[in-house]
């Protein structure tokens, strides 16, 4: 009798995997499995696609990745840069003459954290467990291209950072209601870390606090804010965030 031949069990056999781009604490790039280096040109073309999330005209990507350049140089700065992709990078983007974008199959991390965020701050039918708490917040926990400057990057990563601080806020609430003090407050602790002088990320570990009866860490953390905002601002707490302390002590 013949054995059935197959590939199931070949070690060699190719697998199917998912490329990955992350945006967030810096450029990363995947083909699932291991890193692929990539030259500044395809990185930001790369990002500039991912941050448009829709395939865009080639004149447009061309136009803002070299402003500048004449339109004809810019063209041509593209197509060089696409052409340098190697296989693995160039199955990431969906090209066709006319239009360039990220593929459907790729993976971004952006993309994922901005869904977790928009789900915390919806409307919310009931209260539930986060039982994922820890990643939803570690989603939350990284700006868009630290140390990238150009203006493309920093409108979209100045609107990011604001989303991620509101919905950091809403989920130490949310835990904070649950129950759930220790991520709670790990959550309060992400979004006082991306803005130390924010006071709502204060105003949400205090009420943690607050909610947990360590009344002393609640007048350490205003405390903390306090100092921090003389040193800083010369400015003291809102009345709202003393209020807020008076109440719960």
């Amino acid at each position: 009798m013949v054995a059935a031949s197959g590939r199931a069990n070949d070690p060699d056999a190719p697998t199917h995997r998912t490329p990955r781009l992350s945006l967030l604490g810096g450029f990363g790039l995947s083909d699932g499995r291991v890193d692929i280096a990539l030259a500044e040109g395809p990185q930001r073309l790369m990002a500039f696609l991912a941050l448009r999330k829709q395939p865009v005209k080639r004149r447009l990507a061309a136009g803002v990745l070299w402003p500048d350049a004449s339109a004809e140089h810019a063209h041509s700065s593209l197509r060089s840069t696409l052409a340098r992709l190697d296989q693995a990078a160039r199955s990431a983007l969906a090209v066709t003459t006319a239009q360039v974008g990220i593929s459907q199959r790729i993976m971004v991390d952006l993309w994922e954290s901005e869904a977790i965020a928009r789900r915390l701050v919806g409307p919310h039918e009931s209260l539930t467990v986060h039982r994922s708490a820890a990643t939803e917040v570690d989603a939350l926990s990284a700006d868009i291209l630290p140390d990238w400057y150009e203006d493309w990057v920093i409108v979209e990563a100045e609107a990011w950072h604001q989303r991620r601080l509101h919905a950091l806020e809403v989920l130490a609430d949310d835990l904070r209601a649950e129950g759930a003090f220790g991520d709670a407050a790990s959550a309060a602790q992400a979004a006082i870390k991306a803005d130390p002088l924010r006071e709502s990320p204060r105003a949400a570990l205090i009420r943690v606090h607050l909610a947990e009866g360590n009344v002393s860490e609640a007048l350490r953390e205003f405390a903390q804010y306090r100092l921090l905002l003389q040193r800083e601002l010369q400015l003291e707490p809102t009345p709202r965030l003393q209020r807020l302390l008076d109440e719960g002590v």
